[in-house]
């Protein structure tokens, strides 16, 4: 049996100064110091013990992209970042529409995943919904948006922007009772907005970021509206990513007291990589989006008050030459950045800075989407459940650097950036898979969860 010692426990009735016991792979027990059992003695004196981050939203390129990403190196990234549990996305080659391709994925994850995995196909074939429901996903994603200027990241067959087909899959997924994960945007009001800006000229990373963030997030506020009155007529769970705006937090806030099963996700760049200086000094390597100020005091209330009750990371890797391009057209570049390594020790820092609680981080990296997705056995550090522990080191600044980066792009955003919390050890199952600032778990431990 192994004890992990001396820690400070956060588990979700709070605070605990406890002692974690781990057998079969399991959490056998929360003891306190004076009970003397284990022969196995990890030491977390002084140390964070956490569960680890459950993370619904990952772009692992593979299969059909891994000159960016494969799901190999995606999960060498989440063991080094305290990521236990990852859902992959549909946005591949060929995209995950059908039950074929699905068990495509499936498999290659079996076989390299270092841990613990699952998978959200698009939910865009109506009759391969319950077959992919019987493969146990948890989730289903579609994109109500096109690329403009470029086929990916949002490839054919991944989208849905018809109201009417949008209400008749959701119909059809609430009969499954999975969740329905939304990236929201209304497409008609985006080519007339985007339309504007590129008839101009205007083809630079900051007047990519402005299109997006036009008349206070337009495009995402009035796609919102519409995914959570569908969700309320159908009673299909539903899941919105990339929240952003004043309004769409509003909106979520106000569904929520109505009764709407209705769950949203911040990703990394919202809070820490989304001002108009990143904008400026990083261009296309910090798009994704701009969020102004207010939204994003917005955003951050909605985090600490539960209304954003999930934390995923958006991980999006591309190339720099796939980047380079946006500095004079940004929207011939691909936009998303690289997340899943930093994310879960930038939320815990920003704990330790005062600007959201620890408790408030954990229930969004772990415990809510545990909960909300259908995996009871993950997200908390409670007897029975599956031992996905994390040690973390509140008390041990360092500054990110590209050779740090994990992932096959070889960059990161964050290059630079100091965070006083790291990552020392991360367990799946109760094995090691990342200590001493190495990833030492082995392809295909992850099981499909």
């Amino acid at each position: 049996m192994m004890r992990i010692a001396g820690g400070t426990v956060v588990t979700p009735a709070g605070r605990l100064d406890a002692d974690v016991l781990v057998s079969g792979g399991r959490i056998a027990g929360l003891v306190s110091r004076e009970v003397e059992t284990g022969d196995q003695v990890v030491d977390a004196t002084g140390k964070l013990v956490l569960p680890g981050m459950v993370d619904v939203h990952v772009h692992t390129r593979e299969p059909g992209f891994t000159h960016k990403e494969d799901i190999l190196t995606t999960t060498r990234q989440a063991a080094a970042g305290g990521v236990t549990t990852i859902f992959g996305m549909p946005n591949l080659d060929p995209p995950t529409t059908t039950a074929e391709t699905l068990q495509d994925v499936l498999s290659r994850y079996a076989a390299t995943s270092i841990v613990d995995y699952n998978h959200n196909p698009a939910a865009t074939l109506t009759d391969q919904v319950p077959k992919m429901a019987e493969m146990g996903i948890r989730a289903y994603k579609v994109y109500m948006v096109v690329d403009t200027g470029r086929t990916y990241p949002h490839p054919a067959g991944t989208g849905m922007h018809d109201h009417g087909d949008l209400l008749r899959m959701m119909d059809t997924i609430a009969a499954t009772g999975k969740r329905f994960i939304v990236h929201p945007h209304d497409q008609a009001l985006m080519d007339y907005i985007e339309g504007r800006y590129l008839e101009s000229g205007e083809n630079t990373p900051q007047a990519y970021a402005q299109a997006y963030a036009e008349r206070e997030g337009v495009i995402w506020d009035t796609a919102i509206d519409v995914v959570l009155r569908l969700a309320e007529a159908s009673g299909c769970p539903v899941h919105l990513a990339h929240m952003q705006t004043r309004r769409s937090v509003d909106a979520v806030r106000r569904a929520k007291a109505r009764g709407v099963d209705v769950t949203c996700e911040v990703n990394h760049w919202m809070p820490f990589l989304s001002r108009w200086e990143h904008v400026e000094r990083l261009g296309p390597y910090a798009l994704s989006y701009w969020v102004p100020d207010d939204a994003r005091e917005a955003v951050w209330d909605g985090m600490r008050d539960g209304t954003i009750d999930i934390a995923a990371s958006d991980h999006a890797p591309h190339t720099r030459e796939e980047k380079e391009i946006g500095w004079t057209r940004m929207w011939s570049s691909h936009t998303g950045t690289p997340g899943i390594q930093y994310f879960y020790p930038l939320l815990l820092n920003a704990a330790l800075s005062g600007q959201i609680t620890l408790e408030r981080v954990v229930e969004m990296a772990a415990e809510v989407p545990a909960r909300k997705f259908g995996l009871p056995q993950k997200g908390a550090l409670l007897p029975g459940r599956d031992a996905d522990i994390v040690i973390a080191d509140p008390d041990a600044p360092w500054t990110i650097t590209d050779a740090d980066v994990l992932s096959r792009v070889g960059w990161t955003p964050y290059a630079g950036v100091t965070c006083g919390v790291r990552v020392d050890r991360t367990f799946v199952r109760g094995v090691e898979v990342y200590g001493e600032g190495q990833v030492v778990g082995h392809p295909g431990h992850g099981q499909q969860a």
